[in-house]
């Protein structure tokens, strides 16, 4: 692969990488999020592959593929299957979407660009130590990072904060894969399994949360505390 194409095709896989966080804070219906959620998760796989192939590093493409299977696959099938579960109840349908985050839309999307043009800032000394193609993207990754931590702290659907927790996770991926030209397989695997396991506690908390509460909305959940 030539440098040209090369670097295209990581801008491409890093735009797409920011442009599903931002679709994230976007969309309002759950169902939307997650798929939206699933493309990030392509992007990333690319990202890895596209570091492996220039590289020729095959444990590289192994991580993306793995990451491919794991966070565009298998990940958001679990939380569609939560979504079904909660759309199939007439008494639990409003909760397939994030009806009042704390942050409105348009809010939501003008701190994003701040919290985009802040990774820059933060980067920029990064970067002009190495300036790669990699490097140069790193930004990126920590965008996603800013960005996942704000949707964890102002959404109040709990399938939302999960979605959040994992664009966490994966900004932090892309950093580590950014900055290091690529992490060993085992330590990529380990945390993919720990994202995982994660996920399924989580699912199997907000199960528990519609069962003995009737809603997942964590700010109802604190009246009742109050209460």
């Amino acid at each position: 692969m030539n440098g040209g194409l090369y670097t295209q095709l990581l801008d491409l896989a890093c735009g797409a990488f920011l442009l599903a966080a931002v679709l994230v804070l976007w969309r309002r219906e759950l169902a939307v999020i997650v798929r939206v959620f699933a493309l990030q998760g392509v992007a990333l796989a690319a990202l890895a592959v596209l570091l492996g192939a220039h590289e020729q590093r095959w444990d590289l493409i192994g991580v993306g593929i793995g990451v491919g299977v794991l966070r565009a696959g298998l990940v958001p099938h679990l939380m569609r299957r939560a979504l079904t579960v909660l759309s199939a109840d007439p008494a639990h349908r409003e909760e397939v979407r994030e009806t009042q985050p704390l942050v409105n839309v348009a809010a939501s999307l003008l701190t994003a660009a701040l919290l985009t043009l802040l990774a820059y800032a933060v980067a920029r000394p990064l970067t002009a130590l190495n300036p790669t193609p990699a490097t140069r993207a790193l930004p990126v990754g920590l965008a996603v990072v800013l960005i996942g931590f704000f949707v964890l702290v102002t959404r109040r659907r709990a399938l939302a904060q999960v979605v959040g927790f994992l664009l966490l996770d994966n900004g932090i991926t892309a950093t580590a894969l950014l900055a290091t030209s690529g992490v060993p397989l085992i330590v990529e695997l380990g945390v993919s399994f720990d994202v995982l396991l994660a996920v399924l506690v989580l699912q199997i908390l907000t199960t528990r949360m519609r069962e003995a509460f009737g809603t997942t909305d964590l700010d109802d959940l604190r009246e009742l505390h109050d209460q």
